[in-house]
């Protein structure tokens, strides 16, 4: 991004020390703010989830899907060219605006334009993150399963995954809570994380938008089949990469939980392309590797009953497994925030360079 004769000065003083190409090139400065900003905003941002969490009301993702839930009343068709429709109005909109508001930003001067940089990036990521409820509502889950109150388990079931609850015993229960929080360690954390630090704003705020949509008509059944194809091809290539750093932060974190990072890597190697998600599988086989256990089986959802392949060796989880579940998340979560604060600001200086 090329600067002004006046934004040529990086933050922090005189530029006498440093190499005359560098300290010459127009627009030095603007890369090394956005790059600061863009990473502590993405650290603040995980604290402030950690923090506070998802809100009760008012959440903003609460307020997209409203706007998107109103949006298909009037644009379903059963048809993929209206799902695409869908998928682009919505999605595009997102993006478009939080890249406005981001380059509007960006071509401020001074610290005011670093300071608001970096709070913008803090309120996208906070808004674009999961990850701390996704862990309370295991703990939770897994108190619950302790006590032997399968029923409130049951209860919390759909705060995690879409399957019926009323079918699972409390292994049953745990096995699917586990599932659930190898799958979305990825989706609610690791995913915006990434692409808030590829991406800024627009990246951290589209991605949530993709997979909101994606679990709001992403799924087989008569209505979504063809209209809900366009938000789950998406949501497959947006998490395309992110699923496969957190199957490797999950390897090299299986230590936390009393895991063997090569079993978890044996079981993502062997087992996860026979999942029939692409991304799900590698989460899932590299969470139950770390953990010594066995996932897969059959799985009731809304729409039916798919069996899925199995992934890991071992028992099947029991409640201990997914307190230790819960642990390595958390673990992976916080491995995943502090990659994206360093990849955020070397990426964004080396564009200074």
């Amino acid at each position: 991004m090329r600067g002004v004769a006046s934004d040529r000065q990086p933050l922090g003083g005189s530029d006498a020390k440093l190499p005359g190409g560098l300290r010459n090139r127009p627009g030095y400065a603007r890369p090394v703010r956005m790059g600061t900003a863009r990473a502590i905003g993405l650290g603040l941002g995980f604290v402030l989830d950690r923090v506070a969490g998802d809100p009760r009301r008012w959440h903003p993702v609460a307020g997209f899907g409203a706007v998107a839930g109103a949006l298909e009343q009037v644009a379903h068709r059963d048809a993929r060219g209206a799902g695409v429709a869908h998928e682009l109005v919505l999605v595009g909109g997102v993006v478009a605006v939080s890249a406005g508001v981001e380059r509007f930003l960006a071509t401020r001067r001074g610290a005011g334009s670093t300071v608001a940089q970096g709070v913008s990036t803090a309120i996208a990521t906070w808004i674009a993150l999961g990850g701390t409820t996704l862990a309370r509502t295991g703990s939770d889950m897994t108190r619950r399963l302790e006590s032997g109150d399968v029923a409130a388990a049951r209860r919390i079931l759909p705060s995690l995954c879409g399957r019926d609850p009323e079918s699972l015993d409390a292994d049953g229960l745990a096995r699917a809570a586990v599932e659930s929080l190898a799958e979305n360690t990825s989706d609610a954390t690791v995913a915006p994380l990434f692409w808030g630090a590829v991406a800024g704003v627009p990246g951290l705020l589209g991605y949530r938008a993709v997979n909101t949509l994606d679990a709001m008509v992403g799924y087989r059944d008569d209505r979504y089949r063809r209209f809900g194809w366009a938000a789950a091809r998406t949501d497959d290539l947006a998490n395309l990469l992110p699923a496969r750093v957190t199957g490797a932060l999950t390897a090299l974190l299986a230590p936390a939980v009393g895991g063997h990072p090569a079993a978890a890597v044996r079981a993502w190697r062997r087992d996860a392309a026979a999942h029939p998600s692409p991304n799900a599988g590698v989460a899932e086989a590299a969470m139950a590797g770390a953990l010594g256990v066995r996932l897969g089986g059959p799985t009731r959802y809304r729409h039916g009953t798919e069996i899925r392949p199995t992934l890991g060796d071992g028992p099947s989880p029991q409640v201990p497994d997914l307190r230790r579940a819960v642990r390595l998340s958390e673990a992976v979560q916080l491995a995943a925030a502090a990659l994206a604060v360093a990849v955020a600001a070397a990426r964004l200086r080396a564009r200074g360079k």
